[in-house]
């Protein structure tokens, strides 16, 4: 197990399954975890400058932006607003979060986003999430670019499809379509999430920046054709 004893790290979205992934397998590392459970970002587009202030009133060393919004939505009678709200939580929010971190992360200080392997393979309904995504992971790289001469290192994580209370009934044919397209052949876990969000905030990946890192039981190296 990765040593953060003597680390504190604020994870935004831990009202959610994965948010709370993450928290527990920072928890099981030694880090000290600053929890923000809001599991929509919205409020975080106007409020990060507070939140991380205080989080980082405990010494801040890593940040993982989790909390955003998944609404189905088709395309063609979308309005601007359920565009814009999604846009706002997935990616205007944790724009602010990581500019307010840049102030109080010491050389060496990560953060991590949450993407999805949506911000490359779109779904039907989620055009605007999957917009988002897709900028959240060019956030990174760009973040990684222009933070980095402070040592500090911008990732994104990009779950597949992560098991929840309930999923086998509310969506069965989604879940046997995965775990048949899923080399691995089974859902994704919160703590997939979380061990990979763990690797990245430490010293082994201290030389990793910009990067997305891929967690979906490589459902993605699947021929389409």
């Amino acid at each position: 197990m990765i040593d953060l004893s003597g680390k504190v790290v604020l994870v935004t979205g831990t009202g959610g399954v994965i948010g709370a992934g993450i928290a527990r397998q920072f928890t099981r590392a030694g880090a000290t975890v600053i929890h923000h459970r809001g599991r929509e970002d919205g409020d975080l587009r106007t409020e990060a400058r507070r939140v991380v202030d205080e989080a980082a009133r405990q010494g801040l060393h890593a940040v993982v932006n989790c909390a955003g919004v998944q609404p189905v939505e088709p395309l063609p009678g979308m309005t601007t607003e359920q565009w814009q709200s999604v846009v706002d939580a997935n990616l205007t929010a944790p724009f602010a979060v990581t500019q307010a971190a840049a102030d109080h992360l010491p050389p060496g200080g990560s953060v991590t986003h949450i993407a999805s392997i949506e911000g490359t393979h779109p779904a039907p309904g989620h055009a605007h999430y999957s917009a988002a995504k897709a900028a959240l992971i060019m956030h990174a790289r760009a973040a990684a670019l222009e933070y980095g001469a402070r040592g500090i290192r911008v990732n994104t994580v990009s779950p597949g499809l992560i098991a929840r209370p309930a999923i086998e009934s509310q969506w069965p044919e989604g879940v046997e379509r995965w775990s048949k397209a899923a080399p691995l052949q089974r859902l994704g876990t919160p703590e997939d999430i979380g061990n990979a969000c763990v690797f990245l905030a430490s010293d082994l990946a201290s030389w990793i920046t910009g990067h997305d890192l891929v967690v979906d039981g490589g459902v993605t190296a699947r021929p389409t054709w």
